[in-house]
């Protein structure tokens, strides 16, 4: 009997948990094409460049959504037994709600797997590839983005007149180079000559001009030098090619377990890049744990509604879902800054959900229902 409870409860949670993960996930990807929309429109890229885009944000945009969706897809499932009186006809057959945790307990453990699966493997692979698409997007963009004879931007705050170029070799003839990424200061560089040379273990592009002048204007003091040169070097880094989408990314993201470990015995205890290497290890364990506590929590939460369940259900569980990340996203702050450690820190949210399900489970198991509107109430009545 028990087995086939199990089953109906599972039917009623996976096919919620696969539709909020997918609608989650949609949402957020479609903050991100904003920044992929710019590559299509400034660098001409194709579709399929596009699909493989997607891709490799894929990990980290469905480990941002799996939270919700178990937290979400449990506590609708439970919250439609009560409000059909399923949950009255369960209790009534002498089978009490710690009972029915096991399912609940296993769609929780099934996404504390595939987060944790996410963060060690999927994650870092994603936002490397995605660096280094972007690094190739520019480097095959860059020459396509200069004009013989037309004046042109083919990189951020720096602007190309090209008299001759041949697309073969990459060299460029009698170039003028206006360079304003410097607020400070403007560069004018006038070339004979200039070949654009890639830097892939930098990330970099690199313009190496041969016999001219630098005309550097210094805005604050209004000063001009003058600068000959037989052979200069301009480092367009991937920061410079795209700055909206490189900004985002921060390397220990990009790291796994074991160049995150290797880092961290190289760098001072305490330091900020120390702190910063430490929390995304320990991250890797937290969030997934965080995972498993949402969906635990989402049963006593859904079986406690008994009217408007699925609308009531649904703000319940975008509340406390925005909570855990805007509570993740300030203790991530403290401890990059070093005013809270980041082994303390990581844990604190896990912390509190594990305190709120015991709290919420047994509260529920003895009939007394969870009532927020008496306190919401006092709060409106607060002065000011």
């Amino acid at each position: 009997m028990k087995l086939t409870l199990y089953k109906y409860i599972l039917r009623e949670i996976i096919p919620g948990f696969v539709a909020i993960l997918v609608i989650f996930s949609f949402i957020v990807l479609a903050t991100r094409l904003l920044s992929i929309t710019e590559l299509v429109v400034s660098k001409g890229v194709g579709i399929g460049t596009v699909a493989r885009m997607i891709t490799y944000l894929l990990p980290e945009i469905i480990s941002f959504a799996l939270p919700a969706a178990a937290l979400m897809s449990v506590l609708l499932a439970f919250a439609r037994l009560g409000v059909d009186n399923e949950i009255i006809a369960i209790k009534s057959a002498g089978i009490s709600l710690y009972q029915l945790l096991p399912p609940v307990v296993l769609i929780s453990l099934a996404g504390f797997m595939v987060s944790m699966w996410l963060g060690v493997f999927a994650i870092p692979w994603g936002n490397r590839s995605f660096k280094d698409l972007v690094y190739q997007i520019a480097k095959s963009k860059a020459d396509l983005g200069i004009k013989e004879r037309v004046f042109s931007e083919p990189f951020e705050g720096v602007v190309f007149y090209v008299n001759s170029f041949s697309r073969t070799g990459g060299l460029m003839k009698d170039i003028f180079v206006v360079d304003r990424r410097n607020p400070r200061a403007s560069n004018t560089i006038v070339a004979k000559a200039a070949k654009v040379i890639s830097r892939p273990e930098q990330h970099a592009i690199i313009l190496h001009f041969i016999d001219g002048t630098i005309f550097m204007v210094e805005k604050d003091e209004g000063a001009v030098r003058t600068i000959q040169f037989r052979t200069y070097d301009l480092n367009i880094g991937l920061k410079d090619i795209m700055a909206a989408i490189s900004s985002r990314r921060h390397s220990p993201k990009e790291m796994e377990v074991k160049e995150l470990l290797r880092n961290l015995k190289s760098l001072a205890p305490g330091s900020d890049k120390w702190n910063q290497i430490l929390y995304r290890l320990l991250e890797k364990v937290a969030l997934p744990l965080g995972v498993f506590l949402m969906g635990l929590i989402g049963m006593p939460l859904g079986a406690q509604i008994r009217s408007r369940g699925r609308s009531k259900g649904i703000g319940l569980s975008l509340v406390l879902f925005v909570v855990y990340y805007m509570c993740m996203g300030g203790i991530k702050n403290l401890t990059d800054s070093g005013a809270l450690h980041p082994a303390i820190g990581v844990w604190i949210p896990d912390a509190f959900l594990l305190v709120a399900w015991i709290y919420l489970l047994r509260r529920v198991v003895k009939e007394r229902p969870i009532r927020l509107s008496p306190f919401l109430l006092k709060w409106k009545k607060l002065p000011g």
